[in-house]
């Protein structure tokens, strides 16, 4: 593997105008990278990749890479494109727990991340980094949020994320596990306790539901719910998954992992949502397709199909000819997610789109005078390095106001 990450990084044309870093979201600066790579800077290449992007080696393991730095990458135009992934991976890996980081309280200011998901994470970092003090609310018992909970195990090492706690808590960077902002402890109370100002970084955990008979029943499971805790559900031996997102394929690839003999992923459009890599790694372990099939209702039996009527673009928007009984243990539903709503009902001033995502100025702030948010509950449900990269910006942002430089939203500019 160490001659493929070197061979890989003598391959970089070092573009004056690099288009790997247009096509990546966070617009990681590879060339530059790699080069220190190449000069056997590997603690210089490492501090780059962290500085631009905190969460750098889980990105470099779970970004959708084949349409982000490496598609955009002007060897694959003809050829195969640079695998910066591995490179990323192999330098972030090494500098993480080498990375010196010590207590930086400075400011002398408190700021309160609620979530500690990606956004959350990212927030944190860069505040403690800065010189405040930052404590993260997490709902659950471990920080990572999607990372943590929504992502297999098989695809990103929980251990990981282990190591970035030590980190944090090395940077002075305290988490509250089980705590729910807006159960027992609402933002007003965090404002109260001296907290100069809030960042939300929720995501999205409720499930998006179908609308049709069925989905009660004891045989019918939620995407998300399934992936936060795999082994407490009895889910059999033939599983039938509704979508073929991302999130769809994490599931069909997880069941299979404890214990299904049979799982089949249908779409109702004829073409998936999930990135290629994926899919083409579901397949290798067995996942069925199917494509253009709409559910109408879901029994003991399992789900009831019709074949799905399609636009030109293979969009379906309506159904067509005899039902159809799949026979399935278990149906599991992963038609995307949204965000739960006890903050909007336990903060005055908070406003949200009629998605329930919360809205936002061009300042990553909310319609609460110094709440900020960023990652999904803001955009919906899109990918780690998305989150990171708004998050950020938000950083920034909460570091502008509390140093008196930027004044509270007057009203709402951008919804997501």
């Amino acid at each position: 593997m160490a001659v493929f990450i070197q061979n890989e990084a003598q391959r970089c044309l070092n573009c004056k105008k690099p288009m790997c870093r247009e096509g990546c979201p966070i617009h990681t600066p590879i060339p530059n990278v790699i080069q220190l790579f190449k000069e056997h800077k590997l603690m210089e290449a490492g501090e780059m990749l962290f500085e631009n992007n905190p969460m750098s080696l889980i990105c470099a393991t779970v970004c959708n890479h084949e349409q982000q730095c490496m598609g955009h990458c002007v060897l694959g135009r003809k050829g195969n494109p640079v695998i910066f992934p591995e490179i990323e991976k192999f330098v972030s890996d090494a500098y993480l727990d080498r990375m010196k980081v010590t207590k930086n309280l400075t400011k002398g200011k408190r700021a309160a991340v609620i979530g500690g998901g990606p956004a959350g994470m990212t927030v944190a970092i860069c505040l403690a980094k800065a010189g405040y003090n930052v404590t993260i609310f997490e709902a659950k018992d471990k920080i990572g949020g999607v990372m943590q909970y929504g992502i297999p195990e098989f695809r990103l090492s929980k251990t990981v994320l282990t190591r970035y706690k030590k980190k944090m808590l090395k940077m002075g960077i305290q988490v509250r596990p089980d705590t729910t902002i807006g159960g027992a402890l609402t933002i007003e109370e965090l404002f109260r306790d001296g907290y100069a100002s809030v960042f939300i970084g929720t995501g999205v955990w409720r499930p998006k539901t179908l609308g049709i008979h069925g989905e009660s029943l004891g045989n019918v499971h939620f995407g998300i719910d399934y992936l936060s805790n795999p082994g407490a559900h009895d889910v059999g031996e033939t599983v039938a998954v509704i979508g073929m997102g991302n999130v769809a394929v994490d599931v069909a690839r997880t069941v299979l992992r404890n214990g299904a003999l049979q799982v089949t992923m249908y779409s109702r459009d004829a073409t998936p949502a999930a990135s290629s890599h994926e899919l083409a790694y579901a397949q290798m372990d067995g996942v069925g397709m199917v494509f253009g099939k709409i559910i109408e209702r879901i029994t003991t039996e399992g789900p009831v199909l019709r074949t799905a009527l399609q636009d030109e673009n293979g969009v379906a928007y309506g159904a067509t000819g005899e039902e159809e009984q799949i026979h399935a243990d278990s149906t599991i539903i992963c038609i995307s997610q949204g965000p739960k709503d006890k903050l909007l009902h336990t903060t005055q001033g908070l406003t949200a789109t009629e998605k329930g995502l919360l809205v936002v100025d061009e300042n990553l702030q909310t319609t609460r005078a110094g709440v900020f948010a960023a990652g999904d509950v803001v955009t919906g449900a899109k990918t780690v390095v998305h989150a990171v990269a708004d998050a950020k910006r938000a950083a920034q942002s909460m570091i502008d106001y509390m140093e008196g430089n930027l004044a509270p939203a007057a009203a709402p500019v951008t919804e997501g």
